[in-house]
């Protein structure tokens, strides 16, 4: 962002350097023979189709710069939300892994009771009590997991990633794909087309300057020692410059593979921004379509996992079959939850995929 700043700025300066006009020049001169005093202002002048070609490839590269700051800040505000979503989706793991482990307390507790109660057995409460440890040391896993993704969203938005200081309040939501405007021109391709413009009209200005500007002198001529001719004489010149020794050529041959470059830039841009837009499409609908089936899955996971339950505490179903659609249900959980960040991450991809000059940057 500061890079993109500067290099606005810089191209800010350019465009008010080729606006401003030339200052004059003062001169100061003496002979021995009469008038003895020359005065004189030399004042460059500048022919208007020379201006034009400065001004405006000073201004296609000023529009340039500010829309690669447009996409800076896009890039920017697309890394933080990536990140954001990152860190709700740790928090969600973390929150059903805290309850995961809870439900396993509560079975391992159910499984002492049957064990007392002589409708189970020690291998039971044995076998509980290892996936109740399993799962804590998980809960603390993830929980350690959410803390240091919160903390890594700190240090992207410029605060310090020494303790936690941000509260997420956003909702795990994957939003809505949709594709590129019909017709509009995308931020990468517009910053190159400003280029070439701004090129095209520096290979003009090098042509044009095969016969540069003259300037116009204005000035005076007075005292004579002695004589007669000590008020001041009006003097005016003009200067021609001539391409004898040079005909800028190497002027125009830079300008010209610098508008050829630009060309195959703005070439490469549009099929890469075209590119680009097109698979983060592709990836925003396969990962909505991962998640719908994960949200199928998900239910009837917790589904079993629920009935296994009921019919372990009824005396039904053993104990394994009980912890296995738990484990079911969880890796469920968790992937419903990855493939729901993985979602919003892919719709925002294609949202900044398909920024284009009109699209307001948060």
């Amino acid at each position: 962002m500061g890079m993109a700043r500067a290099d606005s700025a810089m191209a800010k300066g350019a465009l008010l350097t080729a606006r401003q006009f030339e200052n004059p020049t003062l001169v100061l001169s003496y002979s021995r023979s009469t008038p003895q005093s020359h005065y004189a202002v030399d004042l460059p002048l500048d022919y208007p189709w020379l201006r034009r070609d400065r001004v405006g490839g000073a201004e296609a590269g000023y529009a340039a710069a500010r829309i690669r700051l447009k996409l800076e800040r896009a890039a920017a505000a697309f890394e933080v939300d990536a990140g954001y979503t990152e860190a709700l989706a740790a928090a969600k793991r973390a929150r059903l892994s805290a309850l995961t482990s809870h439900d396993a307390d509560s079975v391992l507790t159910l499984a002492k009771l049957r064990r007392d109660a002589g409708d189970g057995s020690e291998l039971d409460v044995q076998l509980a009590i290892v996936n109740a440890g399993q799962l804590a040391n998980d809960a603390e896993r993830d929980q350690l997991d959410a803390q240091t993704t919160l903390l890594a969203l700190q240090g992207a938005i410029g605060m310090a990633a020494d303790s936690a200081r941000v509260i997420l309040t956003d909702t795990l939501e994957a939003g809505t794909a949709r594709a590129a405007k019909e017709g509009a021109t995308l931020l990468a391709v517009a910053a190159a087309e400003a280029d070439l413009v701004a090129a095209e009209r520096a290979l003009a200005l090098a042509r044009g300057l095969l016969w540069p500007a003259p300037s116009l002198s204005l000035g005076f001529e007075s005292r004579d020692p002695g004589g007669t001719e000590n008020q001041a004489l009006p003097t005016i010149g003009f200067s021609f410059p001539f391409p004898v020794l040079n005909k800028n050529a190497g002027a125009v041959a830079q300008a010209q593979a610098a508008r050829d470059r630009a060309a195959a830039t703005v070439l490469l841009a549009r099929i890469g921004a075209s590119q680009q837009a097109s698979k983060a499409l592709r990836e925003a609908t396969a990962a909505q379509s991962r998640l719908n089936r994960s949200a199928q899955l998900l239910s009837a996971a917790e589904r079993v996992a629920a009935l296994s339950l009921v019919a372990f505490r009824e005396g039904a179903a053993a104990l394994p079959s009980v912890l296995e659609a738990q484990r079911s249900a969880r890796a469920a959980m968790t992937q419903y939850v990855n493939d729901l960040a993985a979602a919003r991450t892919a719709v925002a991809l294609l949202q900044f995929a398909t920024l284009t000059v009109n699209d307001t940057i948060p």
